[in-house]
């Protein structure tokens, strides 16, 4: 059973930067691949960005590459989304995931057993 929690979510003009922190917790932090995914209501869940934490190979989905980076700091469990140049078009509510696995196999939210409950990012134009 893996816990995770995100925060730092806000709002924040076109252009600008946030931040969002994902806490794991309830299992070995190591083989984990962790997930961010973001949801507009009435669409389907996107997959932004993963890491996995043994060996921190990363992937991105093709709307954030060269704007976000996703990262992780093994010794607090914690997994980072930094978000640059933001446009109005992500804003969304962000969602952090997990699975224990050997690798991460796909930015898809059926690979992932274990979310947080959320939190929101807007940026206004």
């Amino acid at each position: 059973q893996v816990e995770v929690a995100e925060s730092g979510g806000g709002s924040v003009q076109a252009g600008g930067s946030l931040r969002l922190s994902c806490a794991a917790s309830g299992y070995r932090y190591n083989g984990l691949c962790m997930g961010w995914f973001r949801q507009v209501v009435g669409n389907e869940r996107e997959g932004v960005a993963m890491i996995y934490t043994t060996d921190n190979t990363t992937s991105y989905g093709d709307s954030v590459k060269g704007r976000f980076a996703i990262s992780q700091d093994n010794a607090k469990r914690i997994t980072y989304l930094q978000m640059n140049s933001l446009k109005p078009e992500d804003t969304a509510k962000y969602y952090c995931a997990a699975v224990p696995s050997g690798a991460c196999f796909g930015l898809t939210p059926n690979q992932f057993n274990y979310w947080g409950p959320g939190t929101q990012v807007t940026v206004s134009a």
